[in-house]
């Protein structure tokens, strides 16, 4: 979190839009624009977030705005939250610093046939199937093991190299972001140090916010997109959430390594050596592209086998096959990364590098990116809160392409830092609190716990309504939590 806040001018554009002038300083080639209603602001303001925001439109080539979700917090050279679009053809750069360590960190919504009463009466014995079923925790190792060619076809290929193995079907790929590989990703950039951590965690869901929830659709707002996304009132859900493990923390500190010169080089002025980056187009920028594309295809087979063990408990569980359980994938998002896409800026339709740190992608009914399936209505945006609040479903809408690239908010946003969050749950048992709401918590540690209390985030309800009010994506269904694996 940043410390003293920020000190800037806030403008207010409309009821959810504030903005940061160019005049705040002098080396901001565009505006910040900030989604945040009066709920959020004070919040906001009480943070140095904003502060990145203004430091990110110094960016060679930046476009439009530099902008942030309602879910802002401080991060590494972007804030949390943050979107930016850089023209390569006009110098635009590429920053690890907007994708973070975290490498398609992402968010992945299983439905399910089962209601909230075929799993009531039993809940903590499907929790403890799905916590000694999934690994997780700080370095923890999974049943999964890749290495050598194996290693460099998950690289290249993401979750279509899990289906070659009978890991992943049809559907899967198909609801998968990019379905699930990102083009020209070469494994040859992605040092033999970051393969070796990635060995055996391809399957895990690793510690902080990652988490495993059994949640059910508790209310309806978007019949319609609802029904194409499978989703009814009772119907219990499965959201995972995890990303690129150390494999992806790694990409990223050795990108961080490379370009440290490349600012000289290139005659690039940065107000924060976090930001530090390479023009889209130069060796630097292109090694550190495809490197981060296969971190995000290693990120999204992980999240692929997470799945896979949760149908297997599912089966242990039910004794029924996940197929006649319905067990079938709502879809799967990035919330860290960086992906070249066609955009139009001023009526002027061109080819960017969009950053995406902390925030999702948001495409409206009819973009080609939306899978077949949901092109009619668009595509599903899941926006997680913390354990012992709602979820929610929303649709991407077209004003979203207009505004924000075609992003939306990836969470609640937290408040508290992790150390803060653990000292404001000293002496508390919070697996109890949640216990006492009903939601069955089990965690490998009691710090993972403690760092992620409701207390620690904003009130995604408050996020979510900003998200929806601003058009960037409609609310569609709001899910309640039943039971929580964390690391």
């Amino acid at each position: 979190m940043g410390k003293d806040g920020f000190h800037g001018p806030l403008q207010r554009v409309d009821e959810t839009t504030w903005r940061i002038p160019r005049s705040y300083k002098p080396g901001m080639r565009v505006e910040g624009r900030i989604f945040a209603d009066e709920r959020l602001i004070d919040q906001i303001r009480a943070d140095q977030a904003p502060e990145q925001v203004a430091n990110v439109a110094y960016l060679p080539g930046v476009q439009g705005a530099s902008l942030a979700m309602p879910d802002i917090h401080w991060g590494y050279g972007f804030c949390i939250g943050g979107v930016a679009a850089t023209d390569p053809d006009e110098g635009g750069v590429i920053s690890p610093g907007g994708v973070g360590y975290d490498i398609n960190c992402g968010v992945r919504l299983m439905r399910s046939d089962l209601h909230a009463e075929d799993i009531r009466p039993r809940l903590p014995e499907l929790i403890n199937i799905l916590f000694r079923r999934v690994p997780a925790g700080v370095g923890r190792g999974g049943p999964y093991l890749f290495a050598g060619p194996e290693m460099d076809a998950l690289l290249a290929r993401g979750v279509q190299h899990l289906a070659q193995r009978g890991l992943a079907t049809p559907s899967d790929v198909a609801l998968t972001e990019a379905e699930g590989a990102l083009p020209n990703a070469d494994p040859d950039c992605v040092s033999p140090t970051a393969k070796e951590r990635g060995g055996d965690q391809c399957g895990t869901l690793g510690a902080g916010n990652h988490f495993l929830e059994v949640q059910v659709v508790e209310e309806v707002l978007d019949r319609q997109a609802a029904r194409a996304f499978g989703l009814e009132e009772g119907m219990v859900c499965v959201m995972i959430h995890s990303g690129s493990r150390g494999l992806g923390y790694q990409v990223c500190d050795d990108a961080l390594k490379s370009m440290r010169n490349c600012p000289t080089k290139y005659g690039i002025e940065l107000p924060d050596r976090q930001l530090v980056c390479a023009p889209v187009n130069s060796p630097e920028g292109q090694r550190y592209l495809v490197g981060m594309r296969a971190a995000a295809n290693f990120a999204w087979a992980n999240r692929q086998l997470l799945m896979w063990q949760t149908r297997e408990a599912f089966q242990e569980f039910f004794g029924k096959s996940w197929e006649d359980l319905g067990l079938g994938l709502v879809y799967d998002v990035a919330h860290n990364i960086a992906k070249l896409e066609r955009q139009v800026v001023d009526g002027q339709e061109k080819l960017l590098c969009v950053h995406r740190k902390g925030a999702t992608r948001a495409f409206p009914a009819g973009h080609p990116e939306v899978p077949d399936r949901y092109r009619h209505v668009g595509q599903p945006v899941i926006i997680p809160g913390d354990m012992g609040r709602e979820s929610w479903v929303l649709v991407g809408m077209p004003q979203a392409m207009q505004k924000t690239f075609g992003s939306s908010c990836h969470g609640a946003g937290r408040v508290l830092s992790r150390t803060a969050a653990t000292a404001r749950a000293r002496g508390r048992r919070i697996d109890r609190e949640l216990a006492e709401k009903g939601i069955v918590a089990r965690a490998h540690s009691r710090e993972g716990l403690a760092e992620e209390h409701p207390e620690a985030y904003k009130d995604v309800s408050v996020v979510v309504d900003v998200v929806d009010r601003a058009g960037l994506a409609k609310k569609v269904a709001r899910l309640r939590p039943l039971g929580v694996v964390k690391g």
